[in-house]
Order: structure tokens, then C-alpha cells, then sequence
């Protein structure tokens, strides 16, 4: 689809662009996109990373029902060259909804 715009349809949608969103704002829309982009990647290999862990069979008996209580709080790196949004990711808590 993308292949079948013609240089002057691709300026027109450009012109549009710059018309609706101002030439201020592009660049930062653009940093943020790619900021988010950096979290996005980041946070999907962590995801893998987790999953590639093999899990530790337990022996759990009726007797030790305590679940384990774990206080050091996992902290997903940034992306190189943005170290403003590493940050440390609890574990989800479940919510109710009435």
C-alpha cells in the first residue's frame, strides 16, 4: 500500500502532518515514540528471559502453606543510551471489581 503512494501524495500527507500537529511538537512526539519503543523492547526481553528460566520444582506439604515472601524488587534495565527509565516492577497484585 505504502509502495503505491506517488512523491507528491507522500508531501501532501507530510504537509498535512506539520499542519495538525505543528513543527514544535513533531520532535517530541518522535522522541517520546522512540522512548517508548526502547520500554517496549526492553520490557519484551525481559518477558523472554523469564519464560527461559526453567521453574524450580517444589515440595511444597500440606503443612507450609506460607507463600514465599520475596522483598528485593526485580528492576528492568534501560535500554543503552536511556537511563532515565529504568525502574524497579513489583509483582501484580490481583484486584477485585465490584
Amino acid at each position: 500500500m505504502i509502495g503505491n503512494l506517488k512523491p507528491l501524495e507522500i508531501v501532501l500527507i507530510i504537509a498535512v502532518i506539520l499542519l495538525l500537529f505543528g513543527a514544535k511538537k513533531l520532535p517530541d512526539m518522535a522522541r517520546s515514540l522512540g522512548k517508548s519503543a526502547r520500554i517496549l523492547k526492553s520490557e519484551a526481553k525481559a518477558m523472554k528471559k523469564d519464560d527461559a528460566e526453567p521453574a524450580a520444582p517444589t515440595t511444597e506439604t500440606v503443612a507450609d502453606q506460607t507463600p514465599p515472601q520475596s522483598t528485593a524488587a526485580r528492576t528492568i534495565q534501560a535500554a543503552p543510551g536511556d537511563v532515565t527509565s529504568s525502574r524497579p516492577v513489583s509483582e501484580a497484585k490481583p484486584t477485585t471489581q465490584s
